[in-house]
């Protein structure tokens, strides 16, 4: 399954079309995801450290791989595995190859923020590393993966750290050092417009997938959109409504029958159906 969905990935890039990859931080939205016809999804460090009540940057590198393979077990959606800052130095960076790879991750981003990663840069406190330092994590990823189509992606914060002729210059060495995309901070006006033209390889962007629509990304230059943001916020948002609604009270019955109607939803869209199936076919009477 993971050839098939790193392939789905790698084409869905290469024809230009625009791809969008929602937060996928479980199966169950993957599969949500799958059915509504998004081309892949995104497993954010940053949202894991969120919902495990502490920071992307003291997530260990099993905690991630096992994440992925939960979700890749369950679900044929490309997944884009956020690997941080490579979880040390090239070696490390290696071992997260073999081992997101493994865990059926369609591709991998890596960072050029020092290691072990900072709990503020949440709070845009951040600190790069060398260029070449970066660029032999690039590479040691590259000789890392077993296929050819398991994607490198290399992400700079020079944009903001630096400049943005900064960020070309590095993501322009990632990308000689063997990145298959690349990955800036959010560009805006004529640096979106300039990026793409300037790199060697495609150019991804990470924003709300709300922000433009796909078309205009794709003619802009720009095949995939990561969006880290919306799925977890919104959530957030909806639970944190809903709580304070029951808390004070409650919304009444109307609002308890839509809950109840849509907890009827998730066994199916969790993909209990063919599990039943055994079920009856194996231990049921009759049967």
């Amino acid at each position: 399954m993971g050839h098939e969905a790193r392939l789905a990935l790698k084409r869905g890039i290469e024809s230009g079309e625009g791809l969008f990859a929602p937060l996928c931080l479980d199966a169950l939205t993957a599969r949500l995801c799958e059915e509504i016809g998004f081309g892949c999804g995104y497993l954010s460090g940053g949202a894991l450290g969120f919902s495990s009540g502490v920071s992307e940057a003291l997530l260990t590198l099993t905690e991630l791989a096992e994440r992925t393979a939960a979700i890749t077990r369950r679900s044929a959606l490309p997944l884009i595995a956020d690997g941080g800052v490579g979880f040390g130095d090239p070696v490390h960076t290696m071992r997260a190859v073999w081992d997101f790879e493994a865990a059926g991750a369609a591709a991998i981003e890596i960072e050029d923020q020092v290691a072990p990663k900072r709990v503020s840069h949440h709070r845009g406190i951040e600190h790069l590393v060398p260029a070449e330092e970066m660029a032999e994590k690039v590479r040691a990823a590259v000789q890392a993966r077993k296929d050819p189509d398991f994607l490198i992606i290399a992400r700079t914060s020079a944009l903001r750290l630096e400049s943005f002729d900064a960020a070309i210059a590095r993501l322009t060495a990632y990308a000689e050092a063997g990145a298959d995309l690349l990955l800036s901070g959010l560009l805006e006006g004529d640096e979106l417009v300039r990026a793409p033209q300037l790199l060697p390889r495609p150019l991804i962007a990470m924003a709300p997938l709300d922000l433009r629509p796909r078309e205009e990304w794709s003619r802009l230059g720009y095949p995939l959109v990561v969006d880290p943001y919306t799925g977890q916020s919104v959530a957030f948002d909806a639970m944190r409504s809903a709580f304070r609604a029951q808390h004070a009270g409650g919304s009444g019955p109307d609002e308890a029958t839509r809950v109840k109607a849509l907890y009827a939803e998730l066994a199916p869209a969790a993909g209990l159906e063919e599990l039943y199936e055994v079920e009856r076919r194996t231990t049921e009477p009759g049967s």
